[in-house]
């Protein structure tokens, strides 16, 4: 299956993080030869909380330790950033503070959790067979099993492809349309590597990554930590990063079992009460975030401080395309990220996080204070229109994700209806956000969020695409952006993020020539 315009296959929470980790999963198929031997990180020889930047045998060790967990790394001894990344990724998993440091609870949970299991390898690979079926053990059940989970399906990634494997096979084939044989051949292999936006669930609640309150109809990433940190404390829900029904009532549950006023909206009590009594990996966890332009936090804010003001710091920096890891510890990483942003914007480099450093960090990520309500699609076309020619993994496109809780580089997902939801939130004409195309046809054809499906297209309405027909808007084949122009007949064109570049180079937000007869379904969305 070839990508489309403007689209390109992403994988789930869990394979997009394993696509940041390697260049393929075959880099753990077997241990580097000068690697340290594996020492069991409990024992004495071993640091009480392994870091980045750290080469030894205790290292080789947590790195069989997250492989049994299909992180698909090279075994080396060394804490490298693939390592950090997929520390990071398995303490989200399990509903841990995400600070990258492998301290005694995270050790514990990493063997507690355990089971070894062949290294993860792409089921499209020549190392798999054509179908895979119950029985076989070996790295493509690893795989499989891997992706299974990024569909919310709980089977244990053993690489033993057995019952409860094959049971998760045949529903994910009944849900998807494909034929149930529980046999996993070439369009189940495409289905589960044919995926839309995929949320991170390595965002902590408490920074400014996510809303202030967190309620039913959004999604992303700060979604999908709600998720896991639910399941944390007994809940059983899919970390699908959609806050929808199920997930209401489970906030609710939760809020009334700690004594909270059981309202639904995830706010400052629900979030303190969701960390209450979670292992946070290395020890204390990151403090809580302050704004930076609150009395808390100093006037120049500098390497070697570990406070609140630097946890907030950090989520700043990462919403600008930093990859750092939220642990509120200002350390040489943060250094080099704050004079990378103070280049950037043309601010004197010295490293110093004052005034005017604070005001550039708030500026690109704060939408308007009072968007104006019901501000329809005239004023969506203008706002989407003054965005063409951001280029992918920019400062600028990687603000787009705070409209729904990303902080994520826009060079690592698909994140065309994360532009949508940034639009629609910079205009205030409607509420609804989601990183999902189908979310968005959904709403419409409920007529919900002062959406509604039109068949007579004007400048400044939403058009989802479905590049492979069918009309459901899913599966991975879809994309979306803004009307720009109408010629009253077929053809029309768009204002589309995460679309390739007309002039070669890095794909964007970029104008582009669209129709509704080119063989693939077409839906105008418009915003009332």
């Amino acid at each position: 299956m070839s990508a489309r315009p403007g689209w390109r296959v992403r994988t789930g929470v869990f394979a997009a993080t394993a696509a940041l980790l390697s260049a393929g999963t075959l880099l753990g198929a077997s241990p580097a030869s000068a690697a340290p031997a594996a020492i069991k990180l409990t024992s004495s020889s071993c640091p009480n909380v392994i870091l980045r930047g750290q080469t030894s045998g205790c290292v080789t060790e947590l790195q069989n330790l997250l492989n049994a967990h299909g992180a698909g790394l090279a075994v080396d001894g060394n804490f490298g950033a693939k390592t950090l990344y997929a520390v990071r990724e398995y303490q989200s998993s399990v509903a841990i503070a995400v600070d990258g440091e492998v301290g005694p609870q995270t050790k514990a949970k990493l063997y507690a959790t355990g089971g070894w299991a062949p290294a993860p390898v792409d089921l499209r690979s020549s190392s798999c067979p054509a179908d895979l079926v119950q029985g076989d053990k070996n790295g493509c059940v690893t795989e499989l099993q891997r992706l299974l989970r990024h569909f919310g399906y709980s089977v244990d990634v053993d690489g033993d492809f057995g019952p409860a494997t094959e049971s998760a096979v045949r529903n994910f084939q009944s849900t998807h349309g494909l034929s149930v044989d529980g046999q996993v051949g070439p369009n189940t292999k495409r289905e589960l590597y044919d995926t839309d936006e995929s949320p991170s669930t390595a965002l902590d609640l408490r920074s400014a990554s996510c809303p202030a309150n967190i309620v039913e109809g959004q999604s992303g990433g700060c979604v999908a930590t709600l998720q896991a940190l639910l399941n944390g404390k007994g809940q059983h829900l899919d970390v699908d990063g959609q806050f929808g029904p199920l997930t209401l009532t489970a906030v609710k549950s939760f809020q009334a079992s700690a004594g909270l006023s059981a309202d639904g909206e995830v706010g400052p009590n629900t979030k303190t009460a969701l960390y209450s009594n979670i292992s946070t990996g290395g020890g204390s966890g990151a403090p809580a975030p302050i704004n930076l332009n609150s009395g808390s936090c100093p006037g120049n804010i500098v390497k070697g401080q570990r406070s609140g003001c630097v946890t907030e710091l950090q989520s700043l920096l990462n919403h600008h395309g930093a990859d750092l890891a939220v642990d509120g510890d200002f350390g040489p990483a943060t250094d080099s990220a704050v004079r990378d942003f103070q280049a950037e914007k043309g601010l004197p480099v010295d490293g110093q996080v004052g005034p005017n450093t604070k005001a550039a960090l708030y500026g690109a990520v704060t939408p308007p204070s009072s968007p104006p309500p019901g501000g329809g699609y005239s004023k969506i076309l203008d706002v989407a229109a003054a965005e063409v020619g951001t280029v992918e993994g920019s400062a600028r496109a990687n603000s787009y994700g705070s409209a729904v809780g990303l902080s994520l580089s826009t060079s690592n997902y698909a994140w065309c209806a994360t532009f949508v939801s940034w639009v629609a939130k910079q205009t205030g004409a409607s509420s609804y956000r989601n990183t999902y195309v189908s979310g968005w046809v959904k709403q419409a054809r409920a007529g919900n969020y002062h959406l509604s499906v039109t068949t007579d297209p004007q400048p400044g309405d939403i058009v989802a695409f479905d590049w492979n027909g069918g009309n459901d808007y899913t599966g991975g084949h879809e994309h979306i952006g803004v009307v720009r122009t109408v010629s009253g007949g077929s053809g029309f064109t768009t204002v589309e993020g995460n679309t390739g570049n007309p002039n070669g180079g890095s794909d964007g937000v970029y104008v582009k020539n669209r129709s509704t007869n080119s063989g693939y379904d077409v839906l105008f969305i418009r915003v009332r």
